[in-house]
């Protein structure tokens, strides 16, 4: 396992991105950006001592000593490796702020169509806990309930903080 030490004896830092401190193999050249977008998952990674790790997970041990459960990108953005837009978290909080999935046919988080009783149903998951918020014949009211929920129930790792409160 990679230790504080080493990440920063291999690379500089700059506004999210590593830069090789040494020739790390021939076609590596110092002063240069490390690793590349892994394309099975839209996130960048680092290949050091024999090992793929995702440059997030290495720019928040470079800067915080320690690999946490998970590394959070704040907004979203999966190559965005500033060190101000990682946070440590554990999986279900990691999970809250995930976008729509393809599949989600209602295109809001929490909001599904419930084929028995013809009603959106809100249904947000926090610890491994569903808590339900009620049928909706309104699609859009359901929305909004889906919105306010997700906020409060996940706080700062809500996927739609700021949505309904001005910001």
């Amino acid at each position: 396992m990679l230790t504080q030490k080493e990440a920063q004896e291999c690379f500089d830092y700059k506004d999210g991105i590593l830069y090789w401190k040494f020739r790390a193999a021939n076609r590596i050249k110092v002063g240069s950006p490390a690793g590349s977008i892994d394309p099975s998952t839209g996130y960048h990674k680092t290949y050091v001592y024999g090992k793929f790790y995702k440059t997030h997970r290495v720019i928040f041990l470079y800067h915080h000593g320690y690999f946490p459960e998970f590394v959070d990108h704040i907004d979203g953005n999966k190559i965005n490796n500033k060190i101000e837009n990682l946070r440590p978290t554990t999986k279900s909080q990691n999970a809250m702020n995930q976008k729509v999935r393809a599949d989600n046919k209602s295109g809001t988080k929490g909001v599904r169509w419930h084929k028995r009783d013809k009603k959106w149903l809100v249904q947000l998951r926090v610890n491994s806990k569903s808590h339900s918020f009620g049928y909706f014949e309104d699609k859009e009211l359901a929305e909004l309930v889906a919105i306010e929920a997700t906020n409060k129930l996940h706080k700062e790792f809500s996927a739609y903080k700021g949505v309904l409160n001005g910001k």
